[in-house]
């Protein structure tokens, strides 16, 4: 219900007030998830980690995506892998016992993505269009990201190829602002010599 709040904001309040808001319920959740992971790690044994990862796998990435989504409406950064298992309450690495899979985390990014390209459009349609500009620069840099990882044949591979329609959204929102004179356009057009 929080992340159905942050796209239906109040017009007569500012959406910054109300994303810390929702942020700051998002962050209470999370320490109820931190109980739960701990429950379940007393009960997994850490040579079986992997034996059991499909049980709680989908509902780690879901979490590693709220958890990115959280920082980034906080701090506008992209969060790293140790800070999200720091907030889901489980260790960063494998040898360490019960732990955040790497491909959980990067799937959880790559929701990030997709629900950073459906907020654009939402804030534009609040009449916020200073977001779009953002997001668009933070997940090009996503993006770039992962374009360094050689990825097989996956689910994250193929999570990776929505990621590039995910930014096709954005840069057409980015672009119909431009058009429409609601935002400088980010780059100067140059002038062309008359003849």
């Amino acid at each position: 219900m929080t992340l159905q709040n942050i796209h239906t904001v109040d017009h007569t309040m500012e959406e910054n007030i109300i994303v810390s808001k929702y942020c700051r319920k998002a962050r209470e959740i999370f320490d109820d998830v931190r109980i739960q992971y701990a429950s379940l790690a007393e009960v997994v044994p850490s040579n079986q980690y992997y034996r059991y990862h499909d049980q709680w796998r989908f509902v780690t990435q879901r979490l590693s995506f709220l958890v990115a989504l959280v920082i980034y409406f906080e701090i506008k950064v992209l969060v790293d892998k140790k800070t999200v298992a720091d907030i889901l309450g489980v260790k960063n690495n494998r040898e360490d016992g019960f732990h955040l899979d790497l491909e959980d985390y990067l799937l959880g990014l790559l929701q990030l993505s997709a629900e950073l390209s459906r907020f654009a459009v939402n804030s534009v349609t609040n009449g916020n269009y200073e977001w779009p500009m953002e997001i668009a620069t933070f997940v090009n840099k996503i993006n770039a990201g992962f374009r360094l990882l050689n990825l097989k044949n996956d689910i994250l591979r193929k999570r990776f190829d929505a990621l590039k329609y995910d930014v096709k959204k954005i840069e057409e929102v980015v672009y119909d602002l431009c058009i429409r004179g609601l935002i400088p356009s980010p780059r100067p057009i140059e002038e062309m010599p008359i003849e």
